[in-house]
């Protein structure tokens, strides 16, 4: 990512066979970027030379940036037959190796490194971890981080790592059995009883019962304690919102599963955090080390706020406030609930979480998820959003100095 938000030059013709990666190729899709003539490159690329696994993984990642998921997991897979390894340079000259453990698996499996290490001096070299097989030696770094997010799918992979990594003796941040801890049920029953906070209840259902929910042979409460009507749904594993829903009864639940996929659902109760201008406000805050910094600000007429949809591009108003939420989040929000956010950091006890989160009229921390994988980026156009990379470039900087302290750890 360039200083002004532009795309990428590696993305042209004459690029190097280096790898990409993450951030690169998802800046260039972000600014607008039709990426099919890379891809078709990066196919020749892997046409005329099977063993470059950079072309193929970069392939892969372009697939998924456009939504073709099942050949770009092929593709992934293709490349991880090549090679486990992947290194990124660093931006400056290298000052610090930091080794990331990955799992296969589409763009939020992993939590994504390249952003917070934006124009850094950090090299990083990803070692991609296969379920089922015996976890690989390491290669020299200085720091160790797991970047695997908390799924059904990757949290066999996380206890394997834990105990390779306990049998090592590798020191590590946001070690294996701590992300595990983020489930959203786990996630609430962590938080319950905190007084500042509140998370709703929070339990995964099976289809079948969810089904008896539908037909009213059971009660919503039965299944998921201090729930009721409203609820939110969603299957095990999604995000950002894809098939989430709020059902206002239990016969909607009928519509809702026969409209989507999956055996297992996450079912909490729908909580109204509208404010008093009737929007809805949902921040993100990431805490490293245990001190939180401001990442964004959503603000929305619909519940179910995503950055991408609330609108902020086109409302100066929502870019005023979101500004004001980031220049003075020392003051004012962070200080409101820092005690929180720093209560909710030390229970979860990781080196490095994100928290999504918004204010109750009451003045409590309404808690949606925490996560570590989740995204924080500079992307955004420093001509409509110029008081971004200033707050983000804050929480990249503590980033890096997480890392230093790491380094120099006994």
């Amino acid at each position: 990512m360039t200083s002004n938000g532009s795309a990428p030059d590696a993305l042209a013709e004459g690029e190097s066979t280096a790898l990409s990666g993450l951030a690169r190729l998802t800046a260039s899709a972000f600014q607008g970027t039709d990426l099919t003539p890379l891809a078709m490159r990066l196919i020749a690329r892997a046409s005329a030379d099977p063993s470059d696994a950079n072309a193929l993984m970069d392939l892969s990642t372009v697939l998924l940036l456009q939504g073709i998921d099942d050949v770009g997991l092929a593709t992934q897979a293709h490349a991880l037959q090549v090679s486990r390894r992947y290194r990124l340079p660093a931006a400056k000259l290298p000052s610090l190796r930091l080794l990331a453990f990955m799992a296969p698996g589409g763009l939020m499996t992993n939590a994504p490194l390249p952003f917070l290490l934006d124009g850094s001096d950090v090299a990083l070299e990803m070692l991609y971890l296969v379920p089922g097989e015996p976890i690989p030696e390491f290669p020299a770094h200085d720091v160790a981080y797991v970047a695997i997010s908390e799924s059904s799918a990757t949290r066999p992979l996380l206890r394997a790592l834990d105990a390779a990594l306990a049998e090592r003796g590798v020191p590590v941040l946001n070690r294996p059995s701590l992300i595990a801890a983020t489930a959203r049920d786990e996630a609430f029953r962590r938080l319950a009883g905190l007084d500042a906070v509140r998370i709703p209840a929070s339990a995964q259902v099976g289809r079948a019962d969810l089904a008896r929910v539908a037909a009213g042979e059971v009660a919503i409460g039965a299944r998921v304690p201090d729930c009721e009507f409203p609820v939110i749904v969603r299957p095990v594993d999604s995000h950002a919102g894809h098939d989430l829903a709020r059902l206002e009864h239990a016969r909607d639940l009928r519509a809702y599963l026969e409209a989507t996929a999956g055996d297992g659902f996450f079912v909490s109760s729908f909580v109204d955090y509208r404010d008093a201008d009737g929007l809805y406000r949902k921040y993100r805050v990431a805490t490293i080390d245990g001190e939180p910094f401001a990442v964004h600000l959503g603000v929305s007429s619909h519940w179910m706020i995503h950055y991408l949809n609330a609108g902020m591009t086109e409302s100066a108003a929502k870019r005023a406030e979101e500004e004001r939420f980031m220049r003075d989040f020392d003051f004012d929000f962070g200080r409101r609930h820092g005690d929180a956010l720093r209560e909710i950091a030390r229970r979860f006890a990781l080196d490095y979480l994100v928290i999504d989160c918004a204010q109750m009229p009451d003045g409590r921390l309404l808690v949606f998820e925490v996560d570590p994988g989740a995204v924080v980026h500079a992307m955004d156009s420093d001509a409509m959003f110029p008081y971004k990379r200033p707050a983000m470039r804050r929480v990249f900087d503590a980033f890096r100095a997480m890392l230093e302290r790491a380094r120099r750890a006994p």
